[in-house]
């Protein structure tokens, strides 16, 4: 299995740009609707990031100043652009944008990771990419978010079963995601557990990592992944795992900040056992120990 091999996959890019112009973009499964700015109202003590509250259609909806979230300069007419409404880990905000470009279509290899130097962790783009000979740099848009209001990570049960406990102290996890924030939340959870595991920024770091381990007594058997990754993503990285037999066993659970009702199908057709909708620790605690059983009544 090479991990150079990245299969592609379609994806549609929302473009928007802020007050310096540069192109920006977000996965367009996450966005659920673009509106001009509507009036907003400033609430005491909220975060600085945070404009105000929208009403929309009856319900409150935080608007987060997107320039100022990542470090750039405000808007020049701070009442102008548009708000792009956005569905991500079980939650809805707006992001206060200058304008929105257009939907484009492309690849997931064409999406490649940050240039070295860009800013490491601090950054807040998950991939780079080319539209009609311009770079447009990929939103970190979780990260934005938890700068804003972390997550507050359910304990999971810390009374196991016998059974449960057991089952989980065989699993060899490694977890895969190419937002530095959802990997801690997850490698969180599962220390919460007393677990363990190994951990890669990208699908190629995933598939290098299994075959540094395979035939040792760490091998994996159980991996946690994302599903958007620039290069290849989770439903690549499946397909890729189905397809070579060191690997096609190993029970794949694909962990998005997508709702998990879009992607059950093409999870199921790529190959995952399993697709889980972040972040919910007592979910993923629960997901995990399906997981551990099922490789443990395959082993015996």
């Amino acid at each position: 299995m090479s991990s150079n091999k990245a299969r592609a996959d379609s994806l549609s890019l929302l473009l928007f740009t802020l007050r310096s112009g540069k192109l920006m973009a977000i996965n367009l499964l996450k966005v659920s609707e673009i509106i001009p700015c509507p009036p907003l109202t400033k609430l005491p003590e909220s975060h600085p990031h945070v404009k105000g509250i929208a009403t929309l259609r009856g319900n409150s909806l935080s608007v987060i100043d997107l320039s100022r979230a990542i470090g750039e300069r405000p808007l020049a007419d701070p009442d102008s652009g548009c708000l792009i409404v956005t569905d991500v880990s079980r939650s809805k905000q707006g992001l206060h944008v200058q304008a929105v470009s257009k939907i484009v279509h492309c690849l997931t290899t064409d999406i490649r990771p940050p240039p070295f130097g860009s800013g490491g962790i601090k950054s807040y783009i998950t991939g780079v990419t080319q539209v009609d000979g311009t770079l447009v740099q990929v939103l970190d848009i979780e990260k934005v978010i938890h700068g804003i209001a972390p997550a507050q990570i359910e304990m999971a049960p810390t009374e196991l079963s016998m059974e449960d406990a057991e089952a989980l102290g065989n699993a060899r996890i490694l977890v895969v995601d190419d937002s530095q924030v959802a990997l801690q939340q997850s490698v969180h959870t599962l220390r919460n557990l007393g677990l363990q595991c190994h951990t890669a920024r990208s699908a190629k770091e995933a598939i290098d990592c299994l075959l540094e381990l395979q035939g040792t007594a760490n091998e994996i058997n159980l991996i946690v992944s994302d599903i958007e990754m620039s290069e290849m993503d989770g439903y690549a990285l499946t397909r890729t795992l189905r397809e070579t037999p060191d690997f096609a066993h190993l029970y794949v659970l694909l962990h998005t900040s997508l709702d998990s009702a879009m992607n059950s199908e093409k999870a199921r057709q790529a190959g995952a056992n399993a697709v889980l909708t972040k972040f919910s620790s007592p979910e993923l605690t629960r997901c995990l120990i399906d997981a551990a059983k099922t490789i443990a009544s395959q082993a015996a």
